[in-house]
């Protein structure tokens, strides 16, 4: 358990930042960045005992922000919307500036991404040596921002000395934020839309659950270095996209309709064995979690007798 420490966390209040803030809050001195759009999510997070600063990465500098934290998780990502150079400028800029600023820390966690791995079999466990590459269908600037940011936050760790991990988060999901993949594709099922999946086969992640996320936070701050430790985040269970999806749809009791397509929401799945070494165990199983997930974001969604 981490106590005593002054924690800056960036993109509290989205789907994977959100739960680390509120658990790291009841032992620590922790500051939350972000544009806060929803006055009520600041709201919250100060009645958890976080403090809140407003900072939109993408124009704002961090001048009046203290540089006297021990440790931080760097979360926030402009994800962009087809503007490539923009997209690579945010989040390569901003990161570059919130390091630096925090050059003192004990430790720095930047949240990267499964997306920059080039593509391999569906069924591949992608470890932290393999290929990366930039293809994403769904969302093209991704994984080229994020790419781009690691390449910085690498060169800064190394150039100002400071300890820093790259955690390559795979599929998220739990109650705060958009909820994830599960509940994203929910919606889809909701709407009467058909999930698009490949032609052949099904894809596989490491789902995990925001609480594990939570957990492991602090251990991946304790495995921290110059140069930057590399080490792919998620889950202990590998799962197909199409066995999860009919889970929530025997769950909640409604379809699932799944597409043969070219365009897909791709991810991967990971061999876990360097996570494991460094962060241990997840706590929660995907059944649980997702059940968890999905009663939290859609109340009354799991009471399927009223459909019968």
């Amino acid at each position: 358990m981490l106590t005593g420490k002054k924690i800056l966390i960036t993109g509290a209040t989205g789907l994977v930042a959100r739960s680390v803030a509120e658990t790291l809050a009841e032992h620590n001195e922790v500051w939350c960045l972000g544009r806060f759009s929803d006055p009520g999510t600041a709201r919250r997070l100060a009645e958890r005992g976080a403090r809140t600063w407003r900072w939109d990465m993408a124009v704002d500098t961090l001048d009046g922000v203290p540089d006297d934290f021990t440790h931080v998780l760097h979360a926030a990502v402009e994800r962009g919307s087809g503007d490539f150079e923009d997209v690579v400028a945010v989040n390569s800029v901003a990161t570059g500036r919130l390091m630096t600023h925090c050059r003192s820390a004990e430790a720095f966690l930047f949240v990267s991404t499964s997306a920059l791995y080039a593509p391999r079999a569906l069924d591949h466990l992608y470890t932290e040596t393999d290929p990366l590459g930039t293809e994403s269908p769904w969302l093209p600037t991704y994984p080229v921002g994020k790419l781009a940011t690691e390449g910085a936050v690498r060169a800064l760790a190394v150039t100002l000395g400071l300890p820093t991990t790259i955690a390559r988060l795979n599929v998220a999901y739990g109650p705060h934020g958009h909820g994830g993949l599960p509940t994203i594709f929910f919606r889809q099922m909701l709407a009467g839309e058909p999930i698009a999946v490949p032609h052949a086969g099904q894809h596989y992640c490491s789902p995990i659950h925001t609480d594990d996320i939570a957990r492991h936070v602090p251990r991946l701050w304790a495995a921290a270095g110059t140069p930057a430790t590399v080490v792919n985040w998620g889950g202990d269970e590998v799962v197909g996209v199409r066995d999860l999806m009919t889970h929530v749809s025997e769950l909640t009791g409604v379809p699932v309709d799944f597409v043969p397509s070219d365009v897909t929401r791709a991810v991967g799945a990971y061999d876990d064995t360097r996570r494991r070494s460094i962060a241990g165990p997840c706590g929660r199983t995907w059944r649980e979690g997702v059940r968890q997930t999905i009663a939290a974001h859609f109340p009354g969604a799991l009471d399927t007798t009223s459909r019968i």
